[in-house]
């Protein structure tokens, strides 16, 4: 049997590796070594990101809502309130979406929140 040598598979991979790393500084970019810690490290960040966006945009849904409910006279907290109250299933998004394109549509459920609180 031949004996196989591993330059082959190894320089594959770490092509593979400093691939990734196109664009970082210095060494970060160039050897092996670093890049593969440096790729290590942005991957783990990426991942992280991905799943941290979705509490940003929970984040920005929710002070959309706040300004235009306040805009027509409740608080964020009291206008939720009187949505559940009232049995209108709408998620943020679709409420930040309204508040920002459909004005009218908005106040109509901000009377009706407002109408289920008192």
């Amino acid at each position: 049997m031949a004996r196989i040598k591993g330059a082959y598979n190894a320089k594959k991979k770490h092509n593979r590796v400093l691939k990734l790393a196109k664009g970082y500084r210095g060494a970060r970019s160039k050897q092996y070594r670093v890049a593969k810690q440096s790729v290590m490290r942005a991957l783990a960040s990426a991942y992280a990101g991905r799943r941290q966006r979705k509490g940003q945009f929970r984040r920005i849904w929710i002070a959309r809502i706040n300004a235009a409910a306040r805009l027509n006279g409740l608080s964020y907290s009291k206008f939720m309130f009187g949505l559940k109250s009232a049995g209108i299933d709408l998620n943020r998004k679709m409420l930040a979406e309204m508040a920002v394109n459909d004005a009218e549509g908005f106040a109509s459920l901000v009377e009706t929140a407002k109408a289920e609180i008192k």
